[in-house]
């Protein structure tokens, strides 16, 4: 039978719906006044004449943070008294009518001992029970289980805190980093709400206790964005979705979705720098408590009186030392006086890989500004800051903790916690700065000069977020912040183009044909000097590592390395071929040639060989060759790559060339996209039946798109479609193509090439993350590089085929910027 909603939760529900709508959006104001009706209504069905029952609430109800969707955490207690009949009815009472008003209930029903015991098997439980606050009946019941819930939290923190820490790195392992994803979890993810929870149960134990600088305005700056994100959707969600994130920020009062996220991310950074001190804390408190300590003070030892030891201090550098696993400033040491000082302990620790203690860079953070330009020694010690490696990034952010970072470098105020919409980025813009000169310092023992490398990727992306074109305007700024720090303008002219051109040899050996001089003179045109080619090809390689697993891999790193070898051997004096040397067919392929023309049939042969066997785990495949000699007609190249789309291979490269009489030969290095590689004869046999019209190979790829429709995630930019100015071929026309990535998309270019007229002479095929840029070097019906005019109205055809085509799978946000622009 359906039950009718009380005349109270009536009232209470147009009291919450009144509030909800009247009220701001967001504040902790709006949370209590929820809480307060809440409770209020809570009561009114316990009823005051009810003996040995107390109605508690816990988790973030207990504390009064009741956001618009969020679940009503109640704990039922009973002194044992009444029979378990007369505890059910009361329940039925207080629960029935929350379900009927549609909230989200965790309830239980307990005695304190029963309500004790749980605490103990179940640590969640515990940590609830430490936010326990009374709402209705025997107050007595509910003073008596949160006092013995603190009692056993410190009687127990020895083992009930590392167990904790091991729940929050879980849920970091789970969840991630909240400050370096796109689509944040706001309680889940490290640095968000969970984690401030466990800061204050932390803080409960006595042990320990969290930075509080800022970090409960952190903590209700990510509740206020958890409230607008309720009333935004209408459900009680964590998860801050693309789709929703301007609404969200226009109820928070921001301009746009960008600044909402640098807002969070911000609150984040906090509470993950909190928990990483708080922890570090806790696990010298509980070393400390162990019983070598002890015996160390029964036996004696130097120190004061009771054989106190006295924490052994090491020496780092000039006024700084290591004591209990942490790098501290010496007893003499005087910031104020030492503007060298923050960057002499910053480097002291990452190389020694110690953590800055909080006390020290708060001590730091009185040191006067250095000079202008800085001196030698302060450029020395940022060079071996950033060169320590992987300890490099917990110093760097200690010292942004307290601002200490844009006081050196007051350029990175506005690349910090800034996001990165393009899905290969895994990191914002200031730690994928950081990232990157982690990745540097790796490969500082294979260029000449290992500080502007190291400098350049510190500075590689500074641009972003300012207007026109990030590596221009990063080219400047990094600049001026070369010669800030002491560099020679020699030097900072180096690093000014690192910045440039940071993206110039993986664009250009992944979308250009490296067989084109064009493509090469570009290269030695652009960097000038062996020397600084050297340096680029380190950072090209230092940026993409720091970027994610999508922008780098053993092919790219191939590419790029043979594009090196060319530009380099230029450089060293060895002239540039005149013309464009393409190496003739060989004997083998003019064999395929023939034997296509006799019989009138495609030939397809697959080398497998080493090229195609299996690299290390998690690493893209270089390919394998795929020759194919197919009698002259229209539809080979897109009925060829459909059917290697069919068969789930991944195109590297394709080069098409017509060898007499009336064959086209098909050059092609492919991957398996998962799984094995197919035999060569039903690749053959299948381009026979699509070149037959027996195959339809648009309708079976339409098949599978329809099926990746329902599992991709909305198109954030449509296709893109330009002709390529800069290092464009002599003979050739260059077209390039940015889309989302999708089954058989090559083959729908195909069609669309074919169908302008063009004749396709070779593709290169660059795929990142979800999308790709394919580069078609065109030409016309008689080999020559298309008009302006014409190369024009093929740009515009291709746009348009790839709008019609891929519209259905483009969302409501499909007007942003190019995904690709400024990896």
């Amino acid at each position: 039978m359906t039950r009718k909603p009380s005349p109270a939760a009536g009232g209470y529900a147009a009291a919450r719906l009144r509030l909800l709508s009247e009220a701001p959006h967001t504040g902790a104001a709006l949370r209590a006044r929820l809480a307060r009706i809440t409770d209020q209504w809570l009561g009114g069905l316990l009823g005051r004449s009810t003996d040995g029952v107390a109605l508690v609430a816990v988790g973030g109800y207990g504390r009064g943070e009741l956001s618009p969707r969020s679940d009503l955490d109640l704990l039922l207690l009973h002194d044992g008294t009444a029979g378990l009949p007369a505890v059910a009815a009361v329940a039925d009472r207080l629960w029935y009518p929350v379900w009927d008003l549609g909230l989200c209930l965790d309830h239980s029903v307990r005695t304190p001992a029963e309500a004790r015991k749980a605490a103990a098997g179940d640590l969640k439980v515990h940590l609830g029970l430490l936010d326990a606050r009374h709402l209705a009946g025997d107050p007595e019941l509910t003073a008596a289980v949160r006092t013995v819930a603190y009692e056993d939290w410190r009687a127990q923190a020895p083992h009930r805190l590392p167990e904790l820490r091991e729940l929050c790195e879980e849920r970091a392992r789970r969840h991630g980093e909240l400050r370096f994803l796109l689509e944040p979890d706001l309680k889940e993810s490290r640095g968000g709400l969970r984690d401030a929870t466990a800061l204050r149960a932390v803080a409960a134990s006595w042990l320990a206790d969290a930075p509080r600088d800022g970090l409960e305005a952190a903590r209700t700056l990510l509740l206020d964005t958890r409230d607008a994100l309720h009333l935004t959707t209408g459900r009680a969600s964590d998860r801050l979705a693309l789709q929703e994130q301007d609404q969200v920020a226009t109820a928070r009062g921001l301009s746009d979705a960008d600044a909402l996220l640098r807002q969070v991310y911000e609150a984040a950074r906090t509470v993950s720098y909190a928990a990483d001190v708080t922890w570090r804390e806790v696990g010298r408190v509980l070393r400390a408590r162990s019983g070598r300590p002890r015996l160390r003070r029964i036996l004696g030892g130097r120190g004061g009186r009771g054989g106190f030891v006295e924490p052994e201090r090491v020496p780092l550098a000039e006024g700084v030392v290591e004591q209990d696993g942490e790098a501290v400033l010496a007893r003499t040491a005087r910031p104020e006086h030492d503007p060298l000082l923050p960057l002499r302990a910053a480097a002291a620790a990452a190389q020694a890989g110690l953590p800055l203690s909080r006390h020290t860079v708060r001590r730091l953070a009185a040191a006067g500004p250095l000079p202008v330009p800085w001196p030698a020694e302060a450029r020395d010690r940022l060079v071996a800051l950033l060169g320590a490696g992987e300890p490099t990034v917990a110093v760097w952010e200690a010292l942004e903790a307290e601002g200490l970072v844009a006081r050196l470098l007051p350029e990175w105020e506005h690349v910090r916690s800034r996001p990165q919409r393009n899905p290969i980025h895994r990191f914002t813009v200031d730690r994928h700065l950081v990232e990157t000169a982690v990745q540097a310092a790796a490969l500082t023992r294979r260029v000449h000069r290992p500080d502007l490398l190291l400098i350049a990727a510190l500075l590689h992306d500074v641009g972003k977020g300012r207007p026109g074109d990030h590596s221009e305007t990063g080219a400047a700024l990094a600049h001026d912040v070369a010669l800030r720090i002491g560099l020679g303008s020699a030097d900072a002219a180096v690093v000014a183009a690192l910045v440039r051109h940071h993206l110039l040899l993986a664009d250009t050996a992944t979308r250009r044909d490296l067989d084109d001089p064009a493509t090469v003179r570009t290269v030695v045109e652009a960097v000038g000097s062996a020397g600084t080619l050297e340096l680029l090809h380190a950072l090209t390689e230092a940026d993409a590592l720091a970027t994610g697993p999508a922008a780098w891999s053993s092919w790219r790193a191939s590419l790029v390395a043979d594009l090196v070898r060319r530009a380099a051997a230029v450089l060293e004096g060895r002239p540039l071929p005149a013309g464009r040397d393409r190496a003739e067919p060989t004997a083998e392929q003019r064999g395929q040639a023939a034997e296509a023309a006799r019989t009138g049939a495609p030939v397809v042969v697959l080398r497998a060989g080493g090229a195609g066997q299996s690299e290390q785990a998690g690493e893209e495949p270089v390919g394998v060759e795929l020759s194919m000699a197919v009698p002259d007609q229209p539809g080979v190249l897109p009925a060829a790559a459909g059917v290697l789309a069919l068969h789930r291979l991944t195109v590297r490269s394709a080069e098409l060339r017509a060898v007499d009489p009336g064959v086209l030969l098909l050059h092609w290095r492919v991957a398996a996209e998962y799984g094995s590689l197919p035999e060569a004869a039903r690749l053959r046999n299948d381009l026979v039946r699509a070149l037959d019209g027996s195959l339809d190979i648009a309708a079976r790829l339409a098949e599978r798109e329809a099926a990746y429709a329902r599992r991709r995630r909305p198109v954030h930019a449509p296709p893109r479609v330009v002709v390529a100015r800069e290092g464009a071929s002599r003979d050739a026309t260059v077209l390039e193509v940015r889309a989302q990535d999708a089954p058989g998309l090559l083959h729908r270019l195909g069609r669309v090439l074919e169908a302008q007229g063009v004749w396709v002479r070779s593709a290169h095929v660059s795929t990142l993350g979800a999308s790709v840029v394919d580069a078609f070097y065109v030409t016309g019906a008689h080999g020559e590089p298309l008009s302006e005019r014409d190369a024009a109205r093929l740009a515009e055809a291709v746009t348009r085929a790839l709008g019609e085509g891929l519209s259905t799978a483009q969302g409501p946000g499909a007007t942003g910027p190019d995904t690709l622009e400024g990896d």
